[in-house]
């Protein structure tokens, strides 16, 4: 079945750039040009990949972000003009999973898309998959169906978080850093910098951990890097 991606963007133009160059490669394309549409198309529609700008009419880019990850892992790549960090940064903190921005080149975009389309694929196809998965103190994680327990309660990671997790689990007391991460867990073609790490770290630190303050799963060596321990 081909993908479905949905380009969330009130800028025809590139909107227009964007759908083009994804049905060049094969992909189905939605799109929405406000928030509050976008939400509802993403709710109705399931793409398996969501294009997100942040500056729309209605409902801006985190809102809608915030909105669909209430109820969907899809994969989420924020657009946005805005280069400070702290955007960024806020976009990720609401779920999304990347970012790219404005004015970007296809082929950087194009390469986001697959590496995001490609997790989302092994998640697939792992999720029917039955093991026990491994145990590390109160936490479960079972590798095969994606799926992270605490207390025996399912908890709702998105695929980023999930792939960081499973990434240092499997090398558990082992210390790497930011940029090790980014290379091993986001993939070679990723463009970001390494803020993007330390995101992902607290996002997951606030589900995993009793007291997110002092985390007694991902654990930070000062001036070095993550590890998992337990």
């Amino acid at each position: 079945m081909d993908k479905k991606i949905l380009i969330v963007d009130d800028e025809k133009n590139i909107v227009e750039i964007i759908a083009f160059n994804l049905k060049k490669e094969g992909y189905k394309i939605l799109k929405a040009a406000d928030g509050v549409d976008g939400v509802k198309l993403a709710l109705e529609e399931n793409p398996d990949l969501i294009l997100l700008d942040i500056m729309m009419p209605k409902m801006d880019g985190y809102e809608a972000c915030k909105k669909i990850r209430e109820k969907k892992n899809t994969p989420i790549i924020m657009l946005t003009a805005r280069a400070e960090e702290v955007d960024k940064v806020l976009g990720l903190e609401l779920g999304a999973d990347d970012y790219v921005t404005k004015p970007f080149g296809v082929r950087e975009l194009m390469a986001r898309v697959k590496a995001n389309l490609r997790r989302q694929v092994v998640q697939e196809e792992a999720v029917a998959a039955e093991t026990d998965g491994c145990a590390y103190g109160r936490l479960n994680v079972n590798l095969e169906r994606y799926e992270v327990r605490k207390d025996d309660r399912v908890l709702e990671l998105t695929l980023r978080e999930f792939e960081l997790l499973k990434f240092l689990t499997q090398q558990k007391g082992q210390v790497f850093s930011r940029e090790t991460l980014l290379e091993k867990v986001w993939g070679y073609e990723y463009f970001g910098d390494v803020r993007t790490v330390d995101v992902t770290v607290r996002r997951l630190r606030e589900k995993l951990e009793d007291d997110p303050g002092k985390p007694e799963y991902i654990l930070t060596k000062r001036g070095v890097g993550y590890y998992f321990d337990c």
